[in-house]
């Protein structure tokens, strides 16, 4: 059962980081229509693309020891 809560905690924070990713894509939209193509241009979009692949991994670097006990890990 251990292993399958650390699963589940670790797709967790995957999702939640990629939630956060795509409101963060979305969020410049707000902004006046000018201001759009700077902020949406093809390298933007591609480090945005990147990140959604890398970035899950720090994060569950970072929450390691709630991943594996469910609670705050203690240095």
């Amino acid at each position: 059962m251990g292993c399958l809560t650390a699963v589940v905690r670790a797709l967790g924070i995957v999702a939640l980081t990629w939630s956060v990713l795509v409101a963060l894509l979305l969020l410049p939209g707000l902004l006046p229509a000018g201001w759009q193509y700077y902020i949406y241009s093809p390298a933007s979009v591609g480090l945005w693309m990147l990140c959604m692949v890398v970035a899950p991994f720090p994060a569950c670097f970072a929450l390691w020891g709630w991943i594996r006990d469910g609670r705050a890990s203690r240095p």
